[in-house]
């Protein structure tokens, strides 16, 4: 992964009025935005960011792109990251929600074979602050530190940053993987590059109960990573979860939803024995980094 204030980025759909946005508070923050694209809207340009019709025009102009920040429609994110890495582009990073499945699993395909790695659906992107902004991220919450944030969630990346800057704890990289049900690079890669990265003192994970992930997570924590790692699992403290049955159920008469029990504490028992703290809210998770990294309050 290249993170540099000085990668060049482009915006594809950067007249959706999301991206128009951004793109400028993007800008303001010192990221290198070089180009947008928007078919179409080819020869204008926004607070001086050149605009091109295609990907292939916008290289031939500016040079190589190293990130591409994707806010087309749902139903054009597949083609425009096709576009992107045909461009020879193999950092995307996809804002758009709702990108169809079968979308994610044909650009997943893709993006293997050509070494590329694909950030979101649904994401708020990737922020070292201070230094570079690629994404949605309410910069004022962020400051420059050392702990890493792996996030599934939205709202709840920004929330956990806003208390660890409060308690005096700066971020080196957050990073928002995406809240669609297919998403890009996992959270077992980015566990490996900030335990990798060597800005990163202690690890800030953000998950939600119904993602599916905490359990295997939590093995890999125990075994491959090095830095502490702390988690806040959000609705673990919730009533229990309801799951939806498969159609084959009904024919068996069970009732449509389901209850899964043993979800949630399999999940906190599986975390307490890899040794991980869990946080009960997020105010509570810069307590627990300062107490991992034996930090005096």
């Amino acid at each position: 992964m290249k993170l540099s204030p000085d990668d060049k980025v482009l915006i594809q759909g950067i007249n959706e009025p999301l991206a128009a946005v951004h793109a400028v508070r993007m800008k303001a923050y010192g990221t290198n935005v070089v180009a947008g694209v928007s078919p179409g809207d080819g020869g204008q340009a926004l607070d001086g960011i050149p605009i091109f019709d295609l990907v292939e025009q916008a290289v031939s102009q500016v040079g190589a792109i190293d990130t591409t920040i994707i806010f087309v429609p749902p139903y054009l994110a597949l083609d425009a990251a096709l576009e992107a890495i045909a461009a020879d582009i193999h950092q995307i990073i996809i804002i758009t929600q709702g990108v169809p499945p079968l979308d994610m699993v044909c650009l997943l395909r893709k993006a293997e074979a050509t070494n590329t790695l694909v950030v979101g659906s649904h994401s708020l992107g990737i922020i070292v602050p201070d230094k570079i902004l690629l994404g949605t991220y309410p910069v004022e919450f962020y400051t420059h530190g050392t702990v890493g944030i792996i996030s599934r969630s939205g709202t709840l990346t920004s929330e956990v940053a806003l208390e660890l800057t409060k308690a005096g704890l700066g971020q080196s990289i957050c990073v928002s993987i995406g809240s669609d049900s297919i998403i890009g690079s996992s959270l077992w890669e980015w566990l490996k590059i900030l335990n990798e990265d060597k800005n990163t003192k202690a690890i800030a994970l953000v998950s939600q109960i119904d993602d599916g992930i905490q359990e295997t997570a939590a093995q890999y924590i125990k075994e491959k990573i090095e830095k502490p790692v702390v988690a806040y699992i959000a609705g673990r403290l919730g009533p229990p979860r309801k799951r939806q049955l498969h159609a084959s159920d009904l024919i068996v008469s069970l009732p449509i939803l389901g209850t899964d029990p043993e979800s949630t504490e399999n999940i906190i028992a599986t975390f307490r024995q890899a040794k991980i703290p869990i946080a009960d809210r997020p105010s509570q998770v810069p307590e627990l980094i300062k107490k991992s990294l034996k930090i005096k309050p």
